[in-house]
């Protein structure tokens, strides 16, 4: 397994596509909840924490830059000790909290044989991807004790649409009324499924993509700093395309990839799309019920969003444009933008994005991959 302790302290530095947003905040009359949003992977969680640290800073000089590193409230928070700082996030996020750097944190995996000798449980459990209520309750109740170092305190949920209703209605409460003191940072992937009442009482902020060439500068300098992994510049870009020019996310793949942890989520992730991808390439031939059962055990979120970037680049080129995602399958994607009834396709990418709306709730992932790969078939018949 790769240590990847070498590029923490880069990684946990604001990304420079970002830092035009670092530099309009004014820390010290900063609003009491702040939703920022933006397509995932674009490195906004760790801005986040960052920005919760800055807050959280103890400097006293108003002029200096903060966070600063060096004062008691920098080094309980670098630690994961700092009372004031409360992160609701699902198990699969808190890896990227600051306590993941330390060696002794992380619970090991299960080995087979024992999940085999585990109350007759053989599969290990799946990391919980949403935020409970039990969570959302206790996180709010303690912010009516005070702050414990008697400066702000911090609270940061991520993804806040991956909370269930009545935790949402508990934040929301908080929100109308915030505490003395207490400052929401909110992070969303997607701000269409968050509450209206919550995204009014909020200040928006649009965390932006990078263009092409930050993107793939910063990849490289970040890879440059892990000698142990070797990926040609091709390789990076291919995936940078795939992943819809999101840096993070394509760290995230090239890790997986180098790991070659085969019961890794990603890993697995990555596996199922490229096999989805092969098969979506084969237009009215492909075999969606093979497909779907190739398929089905992978994140069914970023199934979709394989889907939906595969369309949105046979619809580009059925229009007369070009491929966004995908440049090296340019030939195929034309062939099936000629074949395609545009009708069909838009149905289908409809459907598409309706299923993207309970993707992180999905129910008989294999059904509902078996009637949208149907329906893509339908798109290249008659």
């Amino acid at each position: 397994m790769l240590d990847s302790s070498k590029s923490i302290s880069q990684l946990r530095q604001i990304a420079p596509w970002l830092q035009p947003l670092w530099d309009g905040f004014d820390l010290q009359n900063f609003p009491n909840a702040v939703l920022i949003h933006g397509q995932p992977g674009i490195g906004k969680f760790e801005f986040s924490v960052q920005l919760a640290k800055a807050l959280l800073c103890e400097e006293s000089n108003s002029s200096a830059i903060k966070p600063c590193n060096q004062c008691e409230a920098c080094h309980w928070f670098a630690t994961a000790n700092h009372p004031d700082f409360i992160a609701l996030v699902p198990e699969t996020h808190r890896k990227l909290l600051p306590h993941a750097d330390f060696e002794g944190e992380e619970v090991p995996k299960k080995g087979k044989s024992a999940r085999d000798d585990s109350d007759g449980d053989a599969q290990e459990k799946k990391e919980k991807k949403n935020i409970s209520i039990e969570e959302t309750r206790q996180a709010i109740e303690s912010l009516s004790i005070g702050s414990h170092r008697g400066g702000n305190r911090v609270i940061l949920i991520y993804p806040l649409e991956m909370l269930r209703s009545d935790s949402a209605n508990t934040l929301l409460k908080s929100l109308e009324e915030p505490p003395a003191n207490t400052i929401f940072i909110l992070l969303s992937d997607r701000l269409d499924r968050v509450l209206p009442t919550i995204r009014s009482r909020c200040r928006l902020i649009s965390a932006p993509r990078p263009d092409r060439a930050i993107g793939l500068t910063w990849l490289h300098t970040t890879i440059a700093a892990l000698p142990e992994m070797q990926f040609n510049s091709a390789d990076i870009e291919t995936i940078f395309d795939e992943q819809g020019g999101a840096p993070y996310s394509v760290l995230n793949s090239l890790l997986a990839r180098h790991n070659k942890d085969e019961k890794d989520e990603l890993t697995i992730a990555l596996q199922a799309s490229r096999i989805l991808l092969q098969s979506m390439s084969q237009g009215g031939r492909i075999n969606w019920l093979e497909t779907a059962e190739k398929t089905h055990k992978a994140q069914f979120s970023i199934l979709l969003a394989t889907m939906q970037r595969w369309v949105s680049d046979v619809q580009s080129m059925k229009q007369g444009g070009l491929p966004r995602y995908y440049p090296k399958h340019q030939a195929t994607i034309l062939s099936l933008a000629q074949r395609a009834n545009i009708s069909k396709l838009l149905q289908f990418w409809r459907s598409v994005t309706q299923s993207r709306r309970h993707e992180n709730h999905p129910l008989a992932t294999r059904v509902q991959l078996e009637a949208l790969l149907s329906q893509y078939q339908q798109v290249f018949e008659g």
